[in-house]
């Protein structure tokens, strides 16, 4: 199954399951074909995502609700996490203060602007 994101202004509204068959020309899977065939259904922009972006780099990560999507450089990009953490150049939210490298869990503290120390439970 492929996985569509329906893209107004830039942000991800939804994401649909689309059967292959509908992407196929010639018994080969053609990206477009399956946009055409979400333009169709719901109107709109539409753009495929993969549930193994990670692994295979396609736009990066897999499109989510809330996601912004870079036309430019073809990449689904998360909600920012906090006010203070900016996007560095492979589209990942930094902390101002880079993540411990203790070995310790933490949480972000954006009032303070410090990684706190997870508790232990």
């Amino acid at each position: 199954m492929a996985h569509f994101a329906q893209i107004v202004n830039g942000v991800i509204t939804q994401v649909i399951v689309v059967n292959n068959n509908e992407l196929l020309v010639d018994g080969v899977e053609v990206e477009s074909r399956g946009s055409e065939f979400c333009q169709n259904l719901f109107g709109g922009t539409w753009v495929q995502t993969s549930f193994n972006a990670a692994t295979n780099g396609f736009r990066k990560q897999y499109a989510g609700i809330g996601y912004s999507y870079d036309a430019t450089a073809d990449v689904f990009i998360a909600p920012q996490p906090f006010a203070s953490w900016s996007l560095d150049a492979n589209y990942d939210w930094q902390a101002p203060i880079a993540y411990p490298a203790d070995g310790k869990d933490y949480l972000w503290d954006e009032a303070n602007q410090v990684w706190v120390e997870f508790p232990d439970i």
